[in-house]
């Protein structure tokens, strides 16, 4: 296999992973407003993340500083024409991980509601515009005869992109609604769960239309596979979570995002941004590669680099493995 396959699958496993991981902890801060009813249900569904969310966003720095070594004419290209929208993601990350910090600063109920909103929004955000970037990614942008994107805002927030951007918000709404019931005891548990099902139900709608738009305007047979089988992993996740079964229902919402990621990136190989003005213009694994002493000296690193990372991430899921529930909140 080459060197330029073997990274484009690595980008795809990086993206999938913090999809799958950072995916939930979106989902638990966009129902912030909705499952906690007051500030110790909250603090209990913060506690939930607190321990993993900056973890894993490592796996998006990741999968950027991969994208950018492995492909850099792929990263430029896509930075600066998808300037907007990965700008707004980015202040919103930042809004989320303040608020993560300051909002037990102070015991007022609006210095608490306040962050709380931007925990809201610096959830919402990336989980819409994450959809759309990688719908565009999949459907292509204009990009002249020397890669450069040569579109507007416009031309991201088509009706494509934005089912996609739809998509993922369900999706991870859903994957954050199963977590909560994971992790928590008592009544937020069992609503968490209750809503799970609701969201899965309007996820797996959207799901299911987004993947047959995939696959009329790219597919390939990895693609038809991987699409069938997200389907099913999330039906099987949604029939778990309707029979309390928490850990069952995560392990299929997390396949179900994990293997409608892989489906993006099967439908997407060779290419890694097509050009709908002119084929020429089209980015590609092997054009908008590294040189191979570069690809071969990053396999080593990876290789030696990849398992300590794992590792330490899957011992902190240990160790903060056990359910919370108010009781564990201390009073003030």
């Amino acid at each position: 296999m080459e060197l330029t396959t073997i990274w484009f699958l690595l980008v795809a496993v990086l993206f999938t992973g913090y999809f799958i991981l950072e995916g939930f902890d979106f989902g638990v801060g966009m129902l912030l407003p909705v499952l906690g009813r007051d500030d110790k249900e909250r603090r209990v569904m913060i506690n939930t993340i607190g321990p993993v969310w900056d973890g894993n966003e490592v796996w998006l720095i990741t999968a950027g500083g991969a994208m950018f070594a492995a492909f850099p004419e792929w990263y430029a290209t896509l930075f600066s024409g998808f300037y907007l929208p990965l700008l707004l993601i980015l202040l919103a990350l930042i809004a989320r991980g303040v608020a993560f910090e300051y909002r037990h600063k102070r015991p007022e109920a609006s210095w608490k509601r306040r962050w709380d909103n931007a925990i809201f929004f610096g959830s919402l955000v990336p989980a819409i515009l994450w959809g759309v970037a990688f719908a565009n990614i999949l459907r292509g942008v204009p990009l002249d005869a020397d890669h450069e994107y040569v579109g507007g805002l416009l031309n991201l927030l088509n009706p494509y992109a934005l089912l996609g951007g739809a998509t993922t918000a369900a999706l991870f709404a859903t994957h954050g609604a199963v977590f909560v019931a994971l992790k928590t005891v008592g009544d937020i548990r069992a609503r968490a769960a209750a809503l799970a099902v609701r969201l899965g139900v309007a996820a797996a709608v959207l799901a299911v239309a987004f993947l047959s738009w995939t696959l009329t305007i790219r597919s390939s047979t990895a693609a038809v596979v991987l699409a069938v089988a997200a389907a099913l992993a999330l039906l099987g996740g949604l029939a778990a979570a309707t029979v309390r079964r928490e850990g069952w229902a995560f392990t299929g919402t997390a396949a179900a995002i994990g293997l409608a990621v892989a489906t993006l990136f099967a439908a997407l190989f060779p290419n890694v941004l097509p050009s709908t003005l002119d084929p020429a213009g089209t980015l590609t694994a092997t054009n908008a590669a590294s040189t191979p002493y570069t690809l071969t000296i990053m396999t080593w690193v990876a290789v030696f680099f990849t398992p300590i990372v794992l590792a330490y991430q899957g011992w902190t899921y240990w160790v903060f493995r056990k359910r919370i529930g108010v009781a564990h909140i201390p009073q003030h």
